[in-house]
């Protein structure tokens, strides 16, 4: 039988679906409902993923598919566009994706195999500089069979190249768009992910509405998304204490995420979701530079630079130091570093200059990007600066340049000293040092090390068991520190900021700290 309350709420759904059909409840009110709004200040450089290895992938993640990806809780990668994949040899040279069956782009185009080699081939043919084609370094062919399988010939082992096949570069396109040897120009961008993209204005926003044909492994809970980008933390958060959007993902400083952890009263309609971060943030030496080149110089600014302080005075305890390139919860993850360096002393820095015959203040100019870390990348480098200048061995000089101008001048060798961020491509110690060495590599800064380039790494991707790699990291991160061509600074957080009617915030970012819209949603509310 229906008691009392049962028969009530009957009621009262009945009356609400009489007002909405009175026009009480109209339709623009309901497709707010259905939509989020995201900021962040990770801007893609490009709409081609043939040209982009750095923070574009956000966008890319959720308009393309990959044959393989991370979906929520996963650290392996779990078929997408696939329908299952494999090494089909006991070395790890030969790896067989099957796809699944019915799929298509955003433009009407087949996704078949064919368009999956177009796509892998061009960004081998293009060749961007510091671009994807550095994670193919072990690809030699890719042949198709029939129109759902693909094998991807190796030149030699490595248990890593499903991860490669995972990250956003990967995407698929059409080859009708995407030409096979040049770049998409037009602003526009076809693919078959979760999300088709509306309409993008640079600087601005990105207008993303679900993919009804979509067919791979998310499970979209929102019906439209629209990324809106900024170059300043403050404004952007500013905009999510007064609704203008939703949500906020990469970008927040450090003073604003304590703000919110304080629970202040008028940021009670607000959240915080704290996850473990891959990120780190480190210094590149150009060894063409007359300063930055000399090995005793860069031991010197390693043996002044206290972490400690930096991470305390400008992230507040929303970062901790870091002291390898491979971070915390990583496996292989030292603290190299410290280990050789411990800590700050200028006395040691001094004698490490003074036995090369360097007497002087050294020059040197450290640059930054001014809007694709946040606003406190700033006083980051402004706190490097007063570390080096106040040990009496160094005249620093600052500057900075947003991100299109700043990535240009890097790849030229115009910077003698440059700060970076890493946000991981895959959760394996090789994206943490991989990426870094070798002629052709994401930095555009060549550093050779054949023991890495040509041993260790090889080594390490013959194991599938990826825990068991630990001793050639160990080793590559012992010659990393005897050569601080890369000087490692801080680890973060990841933290997303949500209005409290936002849900998913908790399962919305990847293994590659990307985050993957389709999981944040709006809760039901009365």
């Amino acid at each position: 039988m229906f008691n009392r309350t049962c028969l009530q709420a009957a009621a009262a759904l009945a009356s609400m679906s009489l007002l909405a059909g009175c026009g009480l409840f109209s339709d623009e009110e309901a497709d707010r409902e259905q939509k989020i709004a995201v900021g962040t200040m990770s801007e893609p450089t490009t709409l081609d993923p043939a040209a982009a290895w750095d923070g574009s992938w956000e966008l890319y993640r959720n308009v393309f598919q990959t044959l393989v990806s991370f979906p929520t809780g996963s650290t392996t990668p779990q078929p997408d566009a696939a329908e299952g994949c494999r090494f089909t040899d006991t070395s790890n040279q030969i790896f067989e994706c099957k796809l699944r069956e019915g799929l298509t782009f955003s433009n009407g185009d087949k996704l078949d195999a064919a368009a999956v080699k177009h796509s892998i081939d061009r960004i081998r043919k293009i060749d961007v500089q510091g671009g994807p084609n550095g994670l193919l370094g072990s690809l030699d062919k890719v042949d198709t069979t029939g129109d759902r399988t693909i094998t991807f010939r190796l030149n030699k082992p490595d248990a890593t190249f499903p991860f490669i096949l995972a990250t956003p570069a990967m995407s698929l396109v059409p080859p009708s768009e995407y030409p096979a040897d040049k770049l998409r120009e037009d602003g526009k961008l076809t693919g078959s992910g979760p999300y088709l993209m509306d309409s993008y204005s640079k600087g601005e926003r990105a207008e993303l509405t679900k993919f009804g044909k979509y067919k791979g492994f998310a499970k979209v809970r929102n019906d439209a998304v629209t990324i809106r980008y900024y170059q300043d933390s403050d404004v952007m958060m500013g905009a999510l204490k007064k609704k203008q959007i939703d949500a906020i993902n990469r970008g927040l400083t450090a003073e604003e995420v304590v703000e919110l952890q304080e629970k202040r009263p008028e940021n009670d309609h607000l959240q915080l979701v704290e996850t473990v971060g891959a990120d780190i943030r480190y210094l590149v030496f150009n060894p063409k530079d007359p300063f930055a080149g000399k090995l005793a110089v860069r031991r010197a600014i390693a043996q002044v630079l206290d972490r400690g302080a930096l991470v305390n005075k400008v992230y507040q305890g929303t970062a901790e130091p870091l002291y390898s390139m491979v971070p915390k919860g990583i496996a292989g993850h030292t603290t190299e570093f410290f280990d050789r360096f411990g800590e700050p002393n200028v006395t040691k820095a001094r004698e490490i200059l003074e036995a090369a015959g360097i007497t002087g203040k050294v020059p040197l100019t450290f640059w930054y990007t001014t809007d694709r870390y946040g606003s406190a990348t700033a006083p980051e480098f402004a706190e490097l600066k007063r570390q080096l200048d106040a040990s009496g061995l160094f005249k620093i000089t600052i500057q900075g340049k947003p991100w299109q101008e700043f990535q240009e001048g890097y790849k030229k060798g115009d910077y003698p000293v440059f700060g970076r961020g890493w946000f991981p491509d895959f959760p394996d110690p090789d994206n943490f040092v991989a990426p870094f060495v070798g002629p052709k590599n994401v930095l555009g800064t060549p550093y050779e090390s054949p023991v890495i380039t040509e041993q260790l790494l090889p080594q390490s991707r013959r194991e599938s068991d990826r825990g068991a790699v630990t001793s050639q990291f160990e080793r590559a991160q012992k010659i990393l520190a005897d050569d601080v061509r890369l000087l490692p600074v801080w680890q973060g957080k990841l933290y997303v900021a949500a209005s409290e009617e936002i849900g998913g915030g908790e399962r919305s970012t990847d293994p590659q700290t990307i985050m993957m819209m389709w999981e944040l949603y709006r809760k039901a509310s009365w």
